[in-house]
């Protein structure tokens, strides 16, 4: 009799036992984990549930408002990370979306401010009656193109110059918060159109995260279907193989940050809409919590492996400690110190993945 655990050449046996458990199972692990905490410490010096309705008060058994201040908490800077995912998995890393971000935001919101405000001139206004109430296609193609433009240098700087990426995307932090603070001289530019404002507070205040998911959605399948993913993933797993078979690793570098750019103009656009106004402090650790969102999602630092699923979820955990934290009335400060322990416990993790792989070869 045939033997069915046999592949039709070699006489190859499938062992059951040494199937891979996909690292995005143990970051869903780890997440359900986390809800099951703070549910336990809530029932056990709260009396009330986390996540879930005991008390009749919502047409389902979860605490809807919970959830949604959950994900509205992290899209934002869940479209950073989707950047940042694509930068890492390369071999790179980038520090300058934060500041990306304030910068875009101010010149966004000086094309998007509407010229009257309760009958009387714009108190706010940055250029003349004429470039006032334009339409909302023009902010946000200024944004894109900013963020374009600041991913674009990074990425020629790494590429071309051969200058390590946290120091030409440090010195791009740098000079986007300096650009941020002078466009206007340290002032908050606001009052949008309603056009503009719609952008981050529209479908009932989901646009943020629609804008999240959708982009998550279509990055991953372009990561894991198309030419773009299988070069990227290939550069950050060895890039002298890669550049040997054929692959154009300066330009494809170029690519994978101006996209990473773009993504930080586009989180800019939503944060400026959804606040109704934009100051040059806007996104300061930004970066840092994308980049933790990656780590924590699973994604390696040495590059090569992970996947946007992996940082979706934890963009999930960043939102469920915050919000855990502000439900224990819990101060701020202790998120902090809990979100950088689960960050160096996830490295650790992932190098201790990197040295068992190692072993078995």
């Amino acid at each position: 009799m045939a033997d069915h655990n046999s592949h039709g050449t070699g006489g190859l046996v499938f062992d059951s036992k040494k199937r891979a458990w996909p690292n995005e199972m143990n970051v869903l692990l780890a997440l359900l984990l986390m809800i099951g905490l703070f549910e336990l410490l809530g029932a056990l010096t709260m009396g009330q549930s986390f996540l879930f309705d005991s008390d009749g008060r919502f047409d389902t058994i979860f605490n809807e408002a919970r959830l949604k201040i959950i994900i509205l908490q992290v899209s934002i800077i869940g479209i950073i990370a989707i950047g940042s995912t694509q930068v890492i998995i390369s071999g790179g890393i980038d520090l300058s979306p934060g500041s990306i971000v304030g910068l875009t935001a101010m010149i966004a919101m000086s094309f998007a401010q509407t010229a009257m405000v309760n009958g009387n001139p714009n108190p706010k206004a940055i250029f003349g009656e004429s470039w006032m109430d334009l339409p909302v296609i023009i902010p946000i193609l200024v944004a894109l193109g900013v963020g374009l433009l600041a991913g674009f240098v990074n990425g020629a700087l790494i590429a071309y110059t051969k200058i390590p990426p946290f120091i030409a995307t440090l010195g791009m932090m740098v000079a986007a918060r300096g650009a941020a603070k002078w466009w206007s001289k340290g002032n908050p530019i606001s009052f949008p159109t309603d056009q503009f404002s719609s952008i981050g507070n529209g479908l009932n205040g989901w646009a943020p995260v629609i804008i999240f998911v959708g982009l998550a959605v279509l990055f991953h399948l372009i990561l894991k279907y198309t030419v773009y993913g299988k070069h990227t993933y290939a550069i950050g797993s060895n890039e002298d193989a890669a550049r040997m078979s054929g692959i154009k690793v300066n330009r494809h570098k170029v690519l994978v940050y101006t996209i990473a750019g773009m993504l930080a103009g586009l989180s800019a656009i939503v944060l400026a809409s959804k606040n109704l106004t934009a100051q040059a402090g806007m996104g300061v650790m930004y970066e840092l919590d994308a980049i933790a969102m990656t780590v924590i999602g699973g994604i390696s630092l040495a590059g090569g492996r992970g996947s946007l699923v992996g940082t979706v979820l934890g963009a999930l955990i960043f939102g469920v400690i915050i919000s855990g934290f502000t439900f224990l009335r819990l101060d701020a400060y202790y998120q902090e110190m809990v979100k950088g322990f689960i960050i160096v416990a996830a490295v650790v993790l992932d190098q201790w993945r990197q040295r068992r792989a190692g072993s078995k070869v």
